[in-house]
């Protein structure tokens, strides 16, 4: 595994992350305690240290599968990312609340579910301008930072291209920015990633792997369960992913390795935090880390780096 400095936090984070939202049960699959362990198990084995929740993956359910697990576990060998700005009422339904007395009862409820008392990050998440323009919040927010109960403050931006609020960053705080980023979605690669270089902000990249399109298992025409929140995405993002993977990904490479690697490979990226369905996907998955610094190698080099 290899590690990078997440923006002016100072914490060193794996390249590749865990991102839970799959643990509140919204993509086709619940997730047991055993299964969660397995993964965090194995995520630890490979040198991920980063994990990244929300309050809404759930009702802080992906959080308290988290905080099982830490509670058996060295807190401080973990950077636990979690959001605040939602309440979960079901799949793909929730409600905004975004007072500051409503977030800290959040945070809170995030800190119980997690079992832990203090959190490193915790992110504005996917808010509109408006709600984000509350001087009364970010107070609030700096009240627990200065109180131990939270490490750092960032921003998980609801619109990948969203450069007033990362440009506000600095002004409210926070020292990193969340944003979809893929070979699917470049949007970032704009005017976000250099406010953030500009500011040295950390930056999350989240589904890296297009919610698995990038994954290379799904061909146009795939069918997801109803409860599997995939179900609502358009079809033409499967047939550029085909093409994608016929015409760029070098044979002998898998898709997903690929795909991780190619998010790497900008110099604005902290760190890529994919979901992952098992402890297999999840070791397969670390693997991008040795691929990372290839990407734009000849194919061949690619093949014998995969083969060794």
């Amino acid at each position: 595994m290899k590690y990078r400095r997440l923006g002016k936090t100072e914490l060193k984070v794996s390249v590749i992350g865990v991102g839970t939202w799959q643990f509140g049960g919204e993509w086709g699959k619940t997730f047991s305690q055993r299964e969660v362990n397995q993964m965090l198990d194995k995520a630890k084995e490979v040198g991920m240290n980063l994990i990244d929740t929300a309050e809404c993956y759930g009702d802080h359910l992906s959080e308290a599968l988290i905080g099982k697990y830490l509670q058996q576990d060295q807190r401080e060998d973990w950077v636990v990312a979690t959001k605040f700005g939602h309440h979960f009422h079901g799949h793909v339904n929730r409600t905004n609340h975004w007072g500051a007395e409503e977030v800290l009862k959040q945070l809170d409820a995030s800190l119980k579910a997690l079992r832990t008392d203090y959190i490193d990050l915790y992110q504005f998440h996917s808010g509109s301008d408006e709600v984000f323009d509350n001087d009364g919040l970010w107070t609030a927010l700096d009240k627990q930072v200065q109180a131990g109960k939270i490490r750092h403050l960032g921003i998980s931006i609801g619109s990948n291209d969203n450069v007033y609020q990362t440009d506000a960053a600095t002004k409210v705080n926070a020292e990193v920015i969340q944003v979809v980023y893929n070979r699917v979605d470049q949007k970032p690669e704009g005017q976000v990633f250099f406010s953030c270089q500009r500011q040295d902000l950390g930056v999350l990249a989240r589904e890296p792997l297009a919610n698995g399109f990038l994954s290379g298992k799904y061909k146009p025409g795939a069918v997801f369960e109803q409860n599997d929140w995939r179900s609502l995405k358009n079809q033409e993002q499967l047939k550029l992913v085909e093409e994608i993977q016929s015409k760029e990904v070098p044979e002998g490479v898998h898709m997903a390795q690929w795909a991780l690697a190619w998010c790497l490979k900008n110099p604005a990226v902290t760190c890529v935090i994919p979901g992952y369905r098992n402890a297999e996907q999840l070791e397969s998955s670390a693997k991008a880390a040795d691929l990372e610094p290839m990407n734009d190698a000849h194919p061949q080099a690619w093949n014998s780096k995969i083969n060794s």
